[in-house]
């Protein structure tokens, strides 16, 4: 076997591969004493026609098929270690030469992961955000510690308002004639959370309970429901209750309930302590993403879409993940998004090839500059680990060594290092901002609430 290997593209080689033919007539021997026992050819005993029979039997092109595709994963392997190439993606194959008495001859297209150019990625300037919390922010968390420990009363009258439950029921036409999903009877809405076609919940603004109203909306163009996008419908609504929020004083009696402490100035100053430390974790964060993405900036790359793939693929399993933790499925999600798998796709899109592109260039400074996670770098993240989930250190250590996950913690280590590396050799302004991130309660579809039966279809839900 002898092959060549011609480069293409970055991330694309040629490779041709030619067999001697001796080691394709030995493969073609033995399809034939395989497949001769699995026909019943006229005039013999099933297994015992003769191998010049048999060919005219099925053909002489469909045995050497037969054989060529026994033997090429083997000589393509074959090839692939005798040249180093390491391939991320099953390659596209073509047969140049295949027939009797002559060598065997195919040619594979690989995708390999791709060359990186290095740019400047020492004397990088980047900021380090200095948070300061002030006494806005503070409050802020309180009204939001408010909101959360907030009791829903039900109202015996009244008008819904924003920020109000108001139970409904619904039914939606299109064209006069109710359309599937569309329905839904004592659903728990949420007035102000969005998660209803745009135009839904701002209608209900104002009405009474036991009122019924006509709601006319419009359904998103990218809506998932192709029947329904883009289109005007009809809802009929019922009000059938009202909870609104009752907040509770803020005043040591409301510290005690909420949290370990007896005054509200010791819960206050417990809050602006956890603002501060988280202020500081956000910095170093945003440190670490500008040395990495200015780092990228200046280095080139052609990426395989398929690394782009699998990495949207890793951000739909983790989107998949956090769902679970609320109780929610992806289908759950799309339901009340109005988006669809498609259309994450395109949303994650950019960020994958952006993070495959950071992952390549820390790589690539990592081989240039000789940087590897140690044994002891491992030892001290074992014990990380073990104090963060509470478990035994030789336990954490057993769980990677079992699983075979040991190099990918040391790679991962490696990639660490070297953007610690970028940190250590930036150029660093400091800048003093005020800490938003944490201002706004996070806010979750969380579905239907637990205990209580709710007819949820596609129709409403954005």
């Amino acid at each position: 076997m002898k092959a060549t290997v011609e480069k293409i593209e970055n991330s694309q080689k040629m490779m041709e591969v030619e067999v001697e033919n001796q080691r394709l007539e030995e493969a073609v021997g033995r399809t034939y004493r395989i497949l001769v026992k699995k026909y019943n050819i006229p005039g013999f005993r099933k297994g015992k026609a003769p191998r010049n029979i048999f060919e005219q039997f099925v053909g002489t092109d469909y045995l050497y098929q037969e054989a060529a595709d026994e033997i090429l994963s083997t000589v393509y392997a074959e090839a692939l270690d005798e040249n180093g190439i390491d391939p991320i993606d099953h390659p596209e194959l073509e047969i140049v030469q295949l027939e009797p008495g002559k060598s065997f001859i195919f040619r594979a297209k690989v995708t390999v992961m791709p060359e990186v150019t290095l740019g400047q990625y020492k004397g990088l300037e980047i900021t380090r955000h200095l948070f300061e919390i002030n006494e806005e922010q503070i409050n802020n968390q309180l009204k939001s510690l408010q909101e959360k420990h907030a009791r829903l009363v039900t109202l015996d009258e009244g008008e819904v308002a924003f920020g109000d439950t108001a139970m409904i029921d619904f039914e939606g036409f299109l064209g006069g004639v109710a359309f599937e999903g569309g329905k839904g009877e004592d659903y728990a809405l949420e007035i102000g959370s969005g998660s209803f076609v745009p135009g839904f919940e701002d209608q209900l603004v104002g009405q009474k309970i036991g009122e019924e109203k006509e709601i006319n909306v419009t359904f998103p163009e990218n809506y998932h429901g192709e029947d329904l996008a883009g289109k005007d419908v009809i809802f009929n609504v019922k009000i059938n209750s009202i909870r609104r929020k009752e907040l509770s004083e803020l005043d040591d009696e409301f510290a005690q309930d909420v949290s370990e402490f007896d005054t509200l100035a010791e819960l206050k100053e417990d809050l602006k302590n956890k603002m501060e430390e988280h202020g500081v974790s956000q910095g170093e964060a945003w440190l670490r993403d500008q040395a990495v993405e200015k780092a990228g900036e200046n280095a080139a790359a052609e990426i395989p879409q398929v690394l782009v793939d699998r990495q949207i693929e890793a951000m739909i399993g983790d989107l998949e993940r956090n769902l679970q933790t609320q109780g929610l499925d992806l289908e759950q999600y799309f339901m009340y998004t109005g988006l669809s798998r498609e259309n994450l796709k395109e949303e994650y899109a950019e960020g994958a090839r952006k993070a495959v592109l950071s992952e390549l260039v820390l790589e690539a400074i990592a081989k240039e500059e000789n940087i590897e996670a140690t044994d002891e770098d491992l030892e001290v993240e074992y014990e990380k680990m073990a104090e963060r989930f509470e478990q035994d250190v030789q336990t954490i250590k057993d769980s990677f060594v079992n699983n075979n996950r040991v190099e990918g913690l040391k790679y991962n280590l490696a990639l660490d290092k070297t953007v610690e590396f970028l940190i250590e050799n930036a150029v660093i302004t400091e800048e003093k901002v005020t800490n938003q991130a944490d201002n706004e309660e996070q806010k979750h579809d969380e579905g239907p609430p637990a205990g209580e039966e709710q007819e949820t279809g596609t129709g409403a839900v954005e």
